[in-house]
């Protein structure tokens, strides 16, 4: 009779260890607001600070995320680990950073992004798309979707899960240095454009609710 008590005991302990592993923020079966709800109340200040910070490849280190808890690295213009890095030498350099985020106290992946507008053109021998003043003078928003696809798996293929795309910037000057960056510079042309999204990101499921996150690009204010 004296085992009993001592083989229940032994169940209630492992699952009270269990249940103290148990965090909601990590469970992908509870609703969205709840987790984030959860995860922001563990959060401390400079947690909250590390994550709303994103710095360039050529600073960061597993060690630099993990002191200073970074939510994004990014590679800036031309800025990339190694000379005619091969895709390999790229994923290595994502996955050391997300190490270093995933030792954190909450293991919070890192977000690596790059300037993907005309194709992965950080990377070598990626495939290179015309810029964007081309494009828009197709008038061909399935064709620019088509490229917004190949760009995405280009891209995946690096590790890497966050493109600076599209550029929805609607240029009326070409004194700016960038206009080439712009569809079009009627409005209208720039929004038939914006194919490239499902293009990068995928067609909305069809029972999903409207409406999906991206990046609209660093020109929207011109």
């Amino acid at each position: 009779m004296g085992k009993a008590p001592l083989f229940l005991f032994g169940v209630l302990y492992l699952f009270c260890i269990a249940d103290a592993d148990y965090t909601i923020y990590k469970d992908p079966k509870q609703p969205l607001n709840k987790r984030i709800k959860d995860l922001m109340g563990k959060m401390t200040l400079e947690e909250k600070i590390g994550q709303m910070t994103q710095i360039e490849r050529s600073v960061a280190s597993s060690e630099v995320v993990k002191k200073y808890f970074i939510g994004s690295v990014l590679s800036g213009g031309g800025s990339v680990p190694a000379p005619q890095a091969s895709p390999e030498k790229w994923i290595d350099m994502v996955n050391d950073f997300q190490k270093g985020s995933l030792s954190t106290r909450l293991g919070i992946l890192t977000i690596y992004g790059i300037d993907a507008v005309h194709g992965n053109n950080n990377v070598y021998k990626a495939t290179i798309f015309p810029h964007n003043i081309g494009l828009g003078a197709t008038r061909d928003p399935q064709l620019v979707k088509k490229i917004g696809a190949a760009t995405a798996l280009e891209v995946r293929a690096t590790g890497i899960n966050y493109a600076f795309a599209p550029c929805i910037a609607v240029c009326r000057d070409p004194r700016w240095g960038r206009c080439y960056e712009s569809y079009s510079e009627d409005p209208m042309v720039v929004r038939s454009m914006m194919e490239i999204i499902s293009g990068l990101q995928g067609d909305i499921p069809a029972n999903s609710r409207n409406g999906v996150p991206y990046l609209g690009g660093h020109q929207l204010n011109d």
